[in-house]
């Protein structure tokens, strides 16, 4: 392709997904960032002299896209990733269960296990096995997640076991607000397709170190550079405005942002930025992570997996990063983001030693929150989300919110910045009369 001049708006993973892919194309491309780091909703920063993750970010085996793009950056050796899908439960008043991949095929996999899973009834198993296989089957369900569970007979012990330990935070939504159509998405890609699919992933080294390897491969980061204007015409941009200078000098725009700022950044059209509609149909949820330090003797108190779900607890999962260093993860925080850290804190603690009698006769060294008021978009019955093309030949957008077929996730954001990649490579080969290699491959690859 002709040396294009790209500048990329945002460096979360879907801007710096996109800028990668460009730069593979030929590309000459800069990526603006309004923060001090790289890496948007994964990143890292400083904690009490610790360096911590903004939210406890894992991944799943299905996560292809993710899982190339740490590849190509050479940090594949960063991910521990389990052999076979494993989660230690925990509730109150219960040992330590299980549930456990087996070496059978999907949906019979998880079978064996969830025949002696405590916290069920036989006839609360037989549900749903038998919701299980109708998500299979339903490729067009109708209104929200919690009305399908219900519809097939799912109680609310049920849901409690099993449904919202792992839709919750796949969806960061109460199920009641979530679409059934995301909500029966995470149960065909993870758990009735494939027995492998979801194996939980998670990196060894702060996000941060992954964000900054990818900004590396750049010809320009810059950091704290926040732009305010898109400068256009209504049918091609002609500058990127910054707080201190325009800059004219790009043939092509990825704007890698949520909704309200992408709106911030138009201001000849406000209500309809960039000639996308919809934008304020998307409202946002929370997530808040708590980290607590133990005195811990040896060992680790999650034991080697280093990971649990908690059932019946605002805490859904909690991560042993290091031994005696838990992350306490709440999605779909709500109310819960504007409490005081200490608060925070010491319910974290009371709901851990409700279930791990290791800790229930100590106290952590220290605690600290994160919260991220609006972490991920709510996944509504009937939100309508974009394609990375706007209304304007130059300028695409990218983001875990657009229309990539995922919930908001890390997965979703590195899938959107390769479409929007793709149709910057698109348009400038219509633009020269011929298809490029480049814009060839990333089609197919996309």
């Amino acid at each position: 392709m002709t040396a294009q001049r790209v500048a990329v708006v945002g460096a979360g993973l879907a801007g710096l997904s996109a800028a990668l892919e460009l730069k593979r194309a030929g590309a000459h491309v800069e990526v603006f960032e309004r923060m001090r780091m790289p890496g948007g909703k994964a990143t890292s920063f400083i904690v009490d002299g610790v360096e911590v993750d903004n939210g406890q970010h894992v991944t799943l085996a299905c996560c292809t896209d993710l899982t190339a793009f740490i590849d190509t950056l050479g940090m594949s050796h960063t991910v521990r990733m389990q052999p076979r899908f494993e989660v230690t439960v925990l509730a109150r008043g219960h040992a330590p269960s299980r549930l456990r991949a087996a070496r059978l095929p999907a949906p019979l996999h998880l079978m064996p296990s969830f025949l002696r899973y405590p916290h069920l009834t036989l006839r609360d198993k037989l549900r749903v096995s038998r919701a299980l296989v109708a998500a299979r089957r339903d490729r067009a369900p109708q209104g929200d997640m919690a009305t399908w569970l219900a519809k097939h007979g799912q109680s609310a012990a049920a849901r409690t076991a099993f449904w919202d330990p792992f839709l919750v935070p796949a969806l960061n939504a109460p199920l009641d607000e979530s679409s059934a159509v995301d909500g029966l998405f995470v149960i065909r890609t993870a758990f009735v397709s494939d027995r492998r699919a979801a194996r939980i992933g998670y990196t060894t080294v702060p996000l941060v170190r992954i964000a900054e390897a990818a900004a590396a491969r750049v010809d320009a980061l810059h950091l704290r550079t926040a732009v305010i204007d898109v400068e256009h015409d209504g049918r091609r941009a002609s500058a990127l405005r910054t707080e201190s200078q325009a800059r004219p000098d790009f043939d092509a725009y990825v704007l890698a942002l949520p909704p309200q700022r992408l709106r911030a950044l138009d201001a000849a059209q406000p209500q309809r930025p960039f000639g996308i509609d919809g934008l304020d149909a998307f409202r946002t949820q929370p997530i808040v992570d708590v980290h607590l330090w133990y005195p811990v003797a040896r060992g680790r108190v999650l034991g080697a997996a280093g990971f649990a779900a908690l059932l019946g607890s605002p805490v859904q999962w909690v991560f042993e990063k290091a031994p005696g260093y838990l992350c306490c993860s709440l999605s779909a925080a709500g109310d819960a983001v504007r409490l005081p850290e200490s608060e925070l804190v010491a319910r974290c603690h009371a709901e851990l030693a409700a279930v791990l009698p290791a800790l229930q006769t100590v106290e952590p060294k220290r605690g600290a929150a994160t919260r991220d008021p609006d972490a991920t978009f709510v996944p509504a019955p009937g939100l309508r989300r974009p394609g990375p093309r706007t209304a304007l030949g130059n300028v695409v957008i990218a983001g875990a919110w657009t229309d990539t077929g995922w919930p908001a996730t890390m997965e979703s954001a590195v899938r959107s910045g390769r479409a929007a990649a793709r149709a910057v490579l698109d348009t400038a080969a219509t633009g020269s009369g011929s298809t490029t290699a480049a814009a060839q491959e990333l089609a197919h690859a996309v």
